[in-house]
Formats: structure tokens, C-alpha cells, sequence
């Protein structure tokens, strides 16, 4: 019996083993894999300037406050944020799992329960809003020309991500700074469905240059070096 117990053991440890091992060579690989290379260049003048912003771990899609296609002051309010700043001129829109956002504000909070539910894809998540008055472009910030055409696939993508997509349900009492806020989202994060999957299928769906698939930013700037 005891034998049987450790060899059921040592071929269950050896799975997971195999698993991760082959997890981690796909994200590498596939995340290489460039679709929307031959996207045409866009005029500055005809354009819609967006950006991609990653704090090391995840990536936001960055995009105008206002303008001729969308207005999300309809959306998100200053008023649900701390400063309630107006003078904003972009906002940073990152989907994730509600769990880590609003029970995780360092790593030292994380919870064994959330880490589980968040990679097999049984939790809730949420959508992460910030307000800038300004970007600078660098390793982690990268500025996008696209097509007005795009913009407004684009503001469908991120539109359909809320739980309520023309009112979206504001989750009162989170937040991290003075201008942000957070509002219920679809989905459910996973190993395979992360924060920079949900922006690498925002650019997708923009028809702009992204990985083939990829669950970390590097697999999305790499394709913006």
C-alpha cells in the first residue's frame, strides 16, 4: 500500500513538474510569435495616440480621455477617485482578477486561497482605472499611432470588459492612489487568461502588432522594441 501511495506521489509530482516545464517554454515561445506585423502606419494627424504602460508585472492600455470617438467621462467619473482631479488628459484602463486587486496591495498580503482561485480561473475579477495628466515614453511606456477605425474597435474591446458596459459598477472604497478606481469587470483570470493576455487582446482587437498569445508584458513589448 505504501508503495503504491509513493509511486502515486512521485508520477503526480513528476506531472506538475512536466506541466510547468512545458507552460513556461509555451509563454516563452508563443509570445514571440508577431501578429499584425505588416499594420500600416497611421498620420499623427489621422491618428489616435494610445499607449502601453507596464509596471514590471502588468500592462495597462492607455488611451485619450475624450475626444471625437469616445468620451469615457461618461463612464468613469472623476468624483470616484480620491483627488477627484479633472484636469486629466489620458486614463489607463488594466483588467484583472478582482481578488488580487482588492485583497493584495503588496505581495506580502497574498493569500494561498486567492493565488488558487486566480490561476484555475474560479474568481471574479475587476477593471483598474487611472487617471494621467501626462506619459513618458520609455522601456515600460510605449506610444501607438492607430487608425480612428481602430480606436473605436478598441473602445469596444475595453467596453464589453466591464460587467455593465454603458454603466459601469463602481467598487466604492479600493483604490491605490489619489486617481484611480476600480469597477466590476467580465472574465475570470487564469494560467492561460492573465492581466497582459486581456491587453494583449486589446491591441489584437485594434488590429495593432501583439503576440500571438501571452500571459506576461514582456510578451507584449517585445514586439515594440
Amino acid at each position: 500500500m505504501l508503495k503504491k501511495t509513493l509511486k502515486f506521489v512521485g508520477w503526480t509530482l513528476f506531472g506538475i513538474f512536466g506541466f510547468l516545464v512545458l507552460y513556461v517554454l509555451s509563454v516563452y515561445l508563443i509570445s514571440k510569435i508577431t501578429v499584425n506585423a505588416d499594420i500600416a502606419q497611421v498620420e499623427e494627424q489621422d491618428a489616435v495616440p494610445i499607449y502601453i504602460l507596464s509596471n514590471g508585472v502588468h500592462t495597462d492600455i492607455v488611451v485619450p480621455i475624450v475626444n471625437d470617438i469616445k468620451d469615457w467621462r461618461n463612464q468613469i467619473q472623476f468624483s470616484q477617485t480620491q483627488s477627484k482631479d479633472s484636469l486629466m488628459n489620458f486614463i489607463a484602463f488594466g483588467w484583472g482578477d478582482k481578488g488580487f486587486y482588492l485583497d493584495t496591495p503588496e505581495w506580502s498580503d497574498l493569500k494561498a486561497s486567492t493565488a488558487l482561485k486566480a490561476a484555475f480561473g474560479v474568481s471574479s475579477s475587476a477593471m483598474h482605472t487611472t487617471f494621467f495628466k501626462q506619459l513618458k515614453e520609455g522601456e515600460d511606456c510605449k506610444r501607438i499611432l492607430i487608425s480612428k477605425e481602430n480606436y473605436q474597435k478598441l473602445v469596444t474591446y475595453i467596453s464589453d470588459s466591464f460587467s455593465n458596459p454603458t454603466n459601469p459598477e463602481w467598487i466604492e472604497g479600493h483604490n491605490y492612489g489619489k486617481k484611480d478606481a476600480f469597477y466590476e469587470a467580465k472574465g475570470s483570470y487564469s494560467l492561460f487568461y492573465t492581466c497582459n493576455t486581456w491587453a494583449n487582446s486589446a491591441l489584437k482587437a485594434a488590429n495593432q502588432k501583439a503576440s500571438l498569445w501571452t500571459v506576461y508584458d514582456k510578451g507584449i513589448f517585445i514586439h515594440y522594441q
